[in-house]
């Protein structure tokens, strides 16, 4: 035998992988082993949070100055360029942009993916805390809000009224946010709004020079106002043997009780507000408009205020479970809570649709694994395709169970991905 050669009766270093395979082909626990991995498996299987899209950490702040009496164009250089000069220093930021109008200035910073988003909103915070000194005299404090993808609704419930009722869209938005409060207790609830409310005001508008020709300037109109719409908490009394407290003052609640008051005085008559300022009760001071529009039988249109009640789930949280359980708490209330005059509709069902893709994409992958399967019976051999049924599901099942244990979720990505990987995994 030349040199190089080697000796064919000498057996070859089995190494780290191959002594670990005659090592579990020889031990009886292997089957053992396997039956532990299909039940885990499972359970990861029937636990894991099922959702449309990944969980991608990408933060986006929100950061909104009142710069009141700046008109748009001054505001962009007094308030806005300093501000987003601001924020592009900060660490990870990768764009920002900005909104201006008049009296109000908005900037958004996006982070790099993957970045926490505690730590984005804490970074704004502490970069504008030691910048205050670039802004002008007379604003204030930046108003911070962070954004992420667990804002986003995953259930959206329409209130209009029932078919042949006329509901106004102030009952509607009534009933919302009742219906809001008690949603909001359902476990793994996360941010819940309202589109398209109606929420009612007194509106004061002053005339100027009814105004000048008694004397008042509008701060003092204002503070008036102001001043009588709270309540004060005045002390506590002894009332046999227990304690009543004293509340000095009302809230406005109607037009005539505003118009009624007194600013000020001129040769010794009162002046009431409504001599200098026109008082009206405003049903909708919204600037979103949510409408409810069908056809019937004969094929008539009819169109009906709607008020519609967003609800998004918390961070890693299950979307259908959350969605299941706010669907069963909302049917429960509709006997004692929602009137026959009042008709909701489910408008947005993210958790079931999210459900549906998920079993779709669990039937590609147990069909790719079948496939596979008779592939490898028909070219190869019936022993390696039973190998292969059972090193497929085995794997794929321990996979899940590791992204359950790591707090992944099952989406479309994650499924492709497995989907993909199995042809890797037979090769």
């Amino acid at each position: 035998m030349g040199p190089g050669m080697s000796d064919p009766a000498k057996p070859h270093p089995l190494g780290i992988a191959g002594g670990l395979t005659r090592a579990f082909i020889a031990s009886a626990l292997t089957p053992l082993f396997i039956l532990a991995a299909l039940a885990a498996g499972l359970v990861a299987l029937a636990s894991l949070p099922r959702e449309e899209e990944p969980q991608i950490s990408v933060p986006m702040v929100d950061i909104h100055v009142m710069a009141q009496g700046l008109r748009a164009e001054d505001a962009v250089k007094l308030v806005t360029e300093p501000l987003e000069i601001i924020v592009k220093g900060i660490n990870d930021v990768e764009h920002v942009y900005s909104q201006t109008r008049d009296d109000a200035v908005m900037v958004t910073a996006r982070y790099m993916v993957g970045t926490r988003a505690e730590d984005a909103i804490l970074r704004v915070h502490e970069k504008l805390r030691a910048n205050m000194d670039r802004m002008p005299l007379g604003i204030g404090e930046p108003l911070v809000i962070g954004r992420g993808i667990d804002d986003v609704a995953i259930l959206s419930l329409t209130l209009s009224a029932a078919p042949g009722q006329e509901v106004s869209a102030n009952d509607l938005t009534r009933l919302a946010r009742v219906l809001q409060a008690e949603l909001a207790k359902v476990d793994e609830v996360g941010l819940t709004y309202l589109v398209g409310e109606a929420p009612e005001a007194i509106r004061i508008a002053p005339d100027p020079d009814r105004l000048a020709l008694y004397g008042i300037t509008l701060q003092q109109l204002a503070g008036k106002v102001a001043q009588a719409n709270r309540t004060l908490n005045t002390g506590k009394l002894r009332d046999g043997g227990g304690q009543v407290d004293l509340v000095a003052g009302q809230t406005l609640q109607a037009p005539a009780e505003a118009a009624g008051l007194l600013p000020t005085a001129r040769d010794g008559r009162p002046v009431h507000v409504a001599d200098v300022a026109e008082v009206s009760f405003v049903p909708d001071t919204s600037d979103h408009i949510v409408r409810r529009v069908e056809k019937d039988a004969e094929g008539r249109v009819h169109d009906s205020p709607a008020v519609t009640l967003a609800i998004a789930k918390r961070a890693g949280a299950n979307a259908v479970v959350v969605a299941e359980d706010v669907l069963h708490r909302l049917h429960a209330l509709e006997e004692g809570l929602i009137p026959q005059s009042v008709k909701v509709t489910v408008t947005r069902d993210y958790g079931e649709t999210a459900n549906e893709k998920a079993n779709e994409l669990l039937f590609h992958l147990g069909l790719a694994t079948v496939s596979i399967i008779a592939l490898v019976w028909l070219a190869i051999g019936r022993r390696e395709a039973m190998v292969v049924a059972i090193v497929i599901p085995v794997t794929i099942l321990m996979t899940l169970f590791a992204a359950w244990v790591m707090g992944y979720t099952i989406n479309r990505v994650s499924l492709f991905a497995l989907i993909f990987s199995i042809g890797i995994l037979v090769d």
